[in-house]
């Protein structure tokens, strides 16, 4: 499951730094990047939401395939009509806004499956998941720099071309060696909208998650723009080459990439809140020093020791959701949180392009920068935060008590 996660996301790297540098090399407008980035985004709400019933439903293993099976052929169609009949950007929004709508519903179901994955490999739950989201990680630090090159050696187009690919040898390595999970049981009969709102429910009668998927909205809103247009606009300003944009991707790969194999390590020592609560304090320093205008490297160098700290954040989180999610609703929660997660991203990535191409780089960094500073700030006085470090204790909402529940951190 590991490797076939990585594939899938080494494509994923891939298009990171393909992706924008082909709009801004065929546009050259930020505000179309931006606009990209929105339709990257927009169906990761409703997607996310009909998502978890659809995991629940019909299975981990089956969504995870048809999740990278549409994702595939939408990629691959992106080049397959630049190179023959022709791309319009309202096609190319079209084929963008069809690859991610099953982003959610994928990633809910390979994240959904891994406490039976790690069950049965007597692997503790944290570890497992910390080694998942590495798995992330070694996709922005290995995919960037290698698109970099072919993007010089062939085209931007071309490195799309291979992240279809990847979706392929994802599917075959699932179907082959990731066990076949059964949907989870739940009652029939139930109206189609009060289960998928179920999620929804459990979360918000859920200090702890609410508020955490509440200030990951409020945080994918400011940076959403960060990878889909800051980035590429300032590489392209300064040294217009793809392989630096690839190089600061891959800078955030080995921060987060370092901080997820610590909080794996030892994650279970460390107090969640200041975990927390540091990733966030940490997280828009990048930000302030790009405005400054620093070299390539400079900047490199900031992103891999801040990333550090942003490294054990969604381990930290998917462990406390595995925690504190009923096995029956699990694929809803997870699917749930992530959509209010992402909710607000779209509007983010597009303000983001607008502002950049209207009131220049700086000033857009400078204020998403004091705006990320300001919610790191309020999060300390939130009463919920205060609650991380409590455990409910997993054999208490499953049907079977799990084998690792004894792993799971209990403080």
């Amino acid at each position: 499951m590991l490797a076939a996660s990585i594939i899938s996301l080494l494509g994923n790297g891939l298009t990171a730094v393909a992706l924008p540098w082909f709009v801004l090399q065929t546009t050259g407008s930020p505000a179309q990047a931006g606009l990209v980035g929105f339709a990257q985004m927009l169906p990761l709400l409703a997607a996310g939401l009909m998502g978890g019933l659809i995991v629940d439903r019909f299975g981990y293993t089956r969504v995870a395939v048809l999740a990278d099976l549409v994702s595939g052929i939408s990629v691959a169609l992106i080049p397959l009509f630049y190179y023959t009949i022709g791309l319009d950007f309202w096609l190319l929004l079209v084929l963008v806004f069809a690859g991610a709508v099953l982003d959610i519903p994928g990633l809910t179901a390979r994240r959904s499956m891994l406490p039976d994955v790690a069950r049965a490999a007597n692997v503790p739950l944290s570890r497992a998941n910390a080694w998942f989201e590495s798995a992330q990680s070694v996709s922005m630090l290995v995919g960037p720099p290698i698109a970099g090159l072919l993007i010089a050696a062939f085209s931007a187009a071309g490195v799309i071309v291979i992240n279809a690919f990847t979706f392929a040898i994802s599917i075959a390595l699932t179907l082959m060696f990731v066990p076949r999970l059964a949907p989870v049981a739940h009652k029939a009969g139930g109206k189609i909208a009060q289960e998928l709102l179920a999620g929804l429910r459990f979360i918000r009668h859920d200090p702890v998650l609410f508020w955490m998927a509440i200030a990951l909205a409020i945080s994918n809103f400011l940076f959403a723009s960060y990878g889909n247009v800051i980035l590429p606009v300032f590489v392209k300003e300064t040294t217009n080459r793809a392989s630096d944009l690839g190089l600061l991707f891959s800078a955030e790969g080995v921060g987060i990439l370092t901080g997820a194999m610590i909080y794996g390590a030892v994650g279970h020592r460390l107090p969640r809140r200041w975990v927390w609560l540091a990733s966030y304090s940490i997280a828009p320093i990048p930000l302030w020093v790009l405005a400054g205008g620093p070299t390539i490297w400079v900047l490199a160098l900031v992103i891999a020791v801040s990333f550090i700290a942003l490294g054990p954040t969604n381990p930290l989180m998917v462990t406390i959701r595995h925690e504190r999610a009923p096995i029956e609703l699990r694929g809803r929660v997870f699917s749930s949180y992530s959509a209010i997660a992402m909710s607000a991203g779209p509007i983010g990535v597009l303000l983001g392009g607008y502002f950049t191409e209207h009131a220049g780089l700086r000033p857009t960094v400078l204020a998403l920068a004091a705006a990320g500073q300001l919610l790191a700030i309020v999060m300390f006085f939130v009463p919920a935060f205060h609650r991380l470090d409590e455990s409910i204790g997993w054999d208490q909402h499953a049907s079977n008590p799990s084998p690792v529940a004894d792993t799971v951190d209990a403080v």
